[in-house]
């Protein structure tokens, strides 16, 4: 019995070895070459982001690194302390180092410090005899060479968070020191930026230490993305607004390339990337100037008397105003029991469309809007623009609201009253509009009333297409162009002062001054304070419109000031300058060459 019991576990491991050596041979020889080679990824280089003259925007720079490697020091600390020499080290940073050496495996590499500049990278390499454990490296990191100036637009990249990486398939982001766009173009396009990872294939022994590498396959580079911005016309732009509070665009009013496009006070995307510090941070978030909103898509404002042109155009159209008509103005109009003022003292008298739009008359528009109707003002601001999102590839782009008794209604539950439209008819009320659509508005007057779209990337491949007609009235169209060139060179013209001078072509435009705080009747009979003496935060907003030239029109510009006071006396020279900043490079082409085109 006994040595039948042993035959018979003699057989049961005679069996199980057959099965384990020889029938299971191919599965378990696979387990233990898995075991033994290690496939390890390799992070692709991101693709730049380039203005239209191929001019770095956002790049990939060397980044000199150090690590520390635990197992191959006496001590850790007293290592760490040796750098210090040469290194800036932090307590945090030191807290994080030793955490992490207390959770991963001793010869994995922790990262000490980043983005050292050559000098230091140097002198640690030239005493790495004294530093054991320390590994200098050499990586790649993103750069902002223009820092401020674009940081709206482009946008920045940042460490991975858990949530990306359950959202996201890609295994690239399961690198430790792999980062995504966070914002801007740099998140919108980041799936074409980011490139796709190589591969390498390195023997490890069985603690999982590195032996050798065997093959690698490298990594392929994000594709590069070229914008329409042209970054000559962005430094002038944003410089011009540096100060303030606003926001400011250029556009060529036949292609909708946007050729600048600056959002102040700005922020520093290289801060983000390196991981901002808690302190600049609360900084940027506490500024009573928004500096993290883009206020060319994000801010929406009463777009105030720029938005008369639209209500012209409405009246025009309609045939309920013929352009010799004339409208009275006395300063105050009456509807039911309110009182409405137009901003000047007086009145203007009896007006013309034309002169209504130079002068800015309120009591003309007021009175014009009653007669067209909200319906009729609601569907021509449509047609150029307002109320619509181009979702051009820029984050968090607002719509705006194009009101009419349908959109109260369904935001109030009220009915639409003749106040209301009176409001809307000097673009304030319930109208609202961003930067961008007041730019396309613009372009779409000064083009002959073509249907261009704005764009931000170029593209090479895409032929141009002529836009399409909005179906205004030609006469009509350059009688309200004619109301605009007379901003700036009419006497009587709200931005005459502030007129181009000793330049053989001219500029049009419009100006535009929105309240923010309403006017009591109280401190109309006791005085209005001007806007130097109310707190910033309840200043009027200044904004404008403006075109050029006016004889052959090329390029539109849309600038806000926030509670910059007056649109005549702020935001008008702002855009004569900007419009002849563009004017007079053209005249002496004194610009970069497009890649593979001439000029």
């Amino acid at each position: 019995m006994l040595s039948g019991g042993m035959l018979l576990l003699s057989s049961a491991l005679v069996g199980r070895m057959y099965y384990l050596q020889v029938t299971s041979r191919s599965q378990y020889e696979l387990l233990a070459e898995q075991n033994r080679i290690s496939m390890r990824l390799l992070s692709p280089t991101r693709g730049d982001i380039l203005d239209r003259f191929g001019r770095e925007i956002a790049t990939s720079t060397t980044d000199y690194r150090v690590n520390v490697i635990p197992e191959e020091t006496e001590e850790l600390q007293e290592t760490l302390k040796a750098l210090a020499q040469y290194v800036p080290i932090s307590e945090s940073d030191n807290e994080r180092i030793s955490k992490a050496a207390s959770r991963q495996r001793s010869f994995h590499p922790i990262n000490v410090a980043n983005n050292l500049d050559w000098q230091t990278f140097s002198n640690v390499n030239v005493n790495m005899p004294d530093l054991p454990g320390i590994q200098p490296d050499v990586g790649t990191s993103r750069f902002y060479p223009e820092r401020e100036l674009a940081a709206h637009l482009i946008g920045y990249v940042g460490a991975v968070n858990e949530q990306e990486v359950a959202e996201d398939p890609d295994p690239l982001l399961e690198l430790p020191d792999f980062k995504i766009g966070k914002n801007g173009i740099e998140k919108v396009l980041d799936s074409q930026l980011r490139g796709s990872a190589g591969s390498s294939q390195v023997e490890v022994n069985v603690l999982g230490r590195v032996i050798r590498e065997l093959s690698r396959q490298d990594s392929v580079s994000g594709r590069d993305v070229r914008l329409t911005i042209d970054l000559d016309i962005q430094k002038f732009a944003a410089n011009r607004v540096r100060d303030e509070s606003a926001a400011i665009l250029v556009m060529d009013i036949h292609s909708g390339e946007l050729l600048g496009m600056a959002s102040t006070p700005s922020f520093d995307p290289n801060d983000f990337n390196g991981g901002i510090s808690q302190r600049k941070w609360d900084s940027l978030r506490s500024d009573i100037r928004k500096p993290l909103i883009n206020k060319t898509v994000s801010g929406q404002y009463s777009p105030g008397s720029t938005f008369k042109m639209i209500v012209a155009l409405a009246g025009l159209e309609a045939g309920i105003i013929k352009p010799d008509d004339k409208l009275g103005c006395d300063g105050v109009f009456r509807i039911g029991n309110r009182l409405a003022h137009c901003w000047k003292d007086g009145g203007h008298g009896n007006l013309t469309v034309r002169e209504a739009i130079a002068q800015s008359c309120d009591e003309f528009f007021y009175r014009l809007s009653l007669d067209v109707g909200i319906d009729k003002i609601h569907e021509m601001a449509a047609r150029f623009g307002l109320g619509e999102r181009y979702n051009i590839g820029i984050m968090s782009e607002a719509r705006g609201i194009n009101p009419n008794g349908e959109w109260k209604y369904g935001q109030t539950g009220e009915r639409w009253q003749g106040g209301d439209t009176i409001n809307v008819g000097i673009g304030q009320g319930y109208v609202s509009a961003t930067p961008l659509q007041l730019c396309v508005m613009g372009a779409r007057l000064a083009n002959g009333g073509k249907r261009v779209l704005p764009k931000i990337f170029l593209d090479d491949r895409v032929e141009y297409e002529e836009p399409a007609s909005l179906g205004i009235n030609p006469e009509h169209l350059e009688l309200v162009l004619q109301g605009m060139e007379d901003v700036y060179n009419h006497q009587r013209g709200t931005a005459y002062l502030h007129r181009s001078r000793g330049k053989d072509y001219k500029i049009g435009g419009k100006t535009g001054t929105t309240q923010v705080v309403r006017i009591s009747m109280a401190e109309r009979q006791t005085g209005v304070l001007d806007n130097e003496d109310r707190e910033w935060i309840q200043r009027d907003h200044a904004l404008f419109v403006g075109y050029g030239p006016v004889e052959n029109p090329k390029y539109s510009v849309a600038v806000l000031v926030e509670h910059g006071g007056s649109g005549s006396s702020v935001t008008s020279p702002i855009a004569r300058d900007v419009l002849e900043f563009l004017i007079d490079r053209d005249l002496t082409a004194e610009q970069p060459e497009l890649p593979g085109q001439e000029v």
